[in-house]
């Protein structure tokens, strides 16, 4: 089995999938000769050409519009948006062309595209740099998010987004292109929904996504050296759909929950997740559901201000430690 970083996965995927099939196309600011800022299309200009590699003009708006278009007509399209930030430019066409044409056409046009773009909180980018806005995404109907945690997840959901009827958002992380990981030399594909039980555990489940599932493990491992707390982790890598059934088996299992997420908690992640224990287990509780979040502000250019702003392993040690009294 390779070990290949979060961008090499993601590149991979590119290529098969392009190979595999003409109709593949990407396109993206600084995707083609340049290889993509993340390096997630390093080569496929060369191999696959400018008709199916395209470079496109900072219009976040117009080439997602052009690739929603392409859609109609046979095409399936990667879009790769260099910052999720400037993606509030292209929420017109994705979620009142793309998400709704389905239903509005009555099943007689769909949108097999995929969006691809970096979010999270990185070193000192700024508030205009830092949007988490994941759970923006997964509010609309008719839109698939999706938000890899590892290479692995990475090259799975983008193989099977891409073959996907629906339009898929997938939501990576700027923090995490260069992190390592095992990925299957046989092709493979990770289903749209679902999650996945990142670690076994009794006491307390601790619910992560993207870059917080690596802080759940890490509080995790502290909780159980130090403390004799088991938590159990769980990764919910697919956000729409939420895996409703995962999230409540694991609750039935260890009777706690706490929902961590990089981004502010208002109409967020955590917020839905609770909605779901709610509805699906509550009288399963022994205690009150937690969530540990941002803090809501826009994220500070500050260095230490930056850090202050957004939660670690330790304020997750620090919920399940209150939540359970030791």
């Amino acid at each position: 089995m390779a070990e290949l970083m979060y961008w090499e996965a993601i590149r991979r995927a590119h290529d098969e999938e392009m190979e595999r099939d003409p109709m593949v196309i990407c396109m993206g600011e600084d995707i083609g000769v340049a290889g993509g800022t993340y390096k997630a299309t390093k080569g496929l200009f060369e191999k696959y050409g400018p008709e199916r590699v395209i470079d496109t003009p900072i219009s976040e708006n117009g080439y997602t519009g052009l690739g929603i278009g392409a859609s109609f007509l046979g095409m399936r399209p990667i879009i790769e948006i260099m910052s999720v930030n400037f993606a509030w430019l292209a929420m017109d066409q994705l979620f009142n062309s793309a998400a709704k044409v389905r239903y509005m056409s009555g099943g007689q046009l769909t949108a097999p595209i995929v969006m691809r773009s970096a979010g999270g909180t990185a070193h000192q980018l700024g508030a205009q740099h830092s949007a988490r806005m994941e759970k923006v995404f997964m509010g609309i109907a008719g839109l698939r998010v999706v938000t890899p945690s590892t290479p692995k997840q990475a090259y799975g959901l983008l193989k099977s987004a891409i073959r996907c009827n629906d339009p898929v958002y997938i939501n990576e992380h700027e923090l995490m292109y260069n992190m390592k990981g095992e990925v299957p030399d046989e092709e493979f594909f990770l289903p749209l929904e679902g999650s996945d039980v990142a670690r076994e555990g009794r006491d307390v489940t601790l619910f992560g996504y993207n870059i917080s599932v690596h802080w759940c493990l890490q509080a995790a491992e502290t909780l159980s050296k130090q403390f004799g707390i088991e938590a159990e982790v769980i990764d919910l890598y697919a956000l729409s759909p939420l895996d409703r059934a995962g999230i409540a088996a694991s609750v039935r299992k260890t009777h706690r929950a706490i929902v961590v997420e990089e981004a502010e908690a208002p109409v967020g992640v955590g917020a839905e997740v609770m909605a779901i224990i709610n509805e699906e287990c509550f009288f399963e509780l022994d205690a009150a559901p937690q969530r540990v979040s941002a803090v809501n502000v826009p994220i500070p250019y500050n260095h230490t201000l930056e850090k202050a702003a957004i939660p670690n392993p330790g304020d997750v040690v620090a919920a399940a430690r209150k939540m359970l009294g030791r």
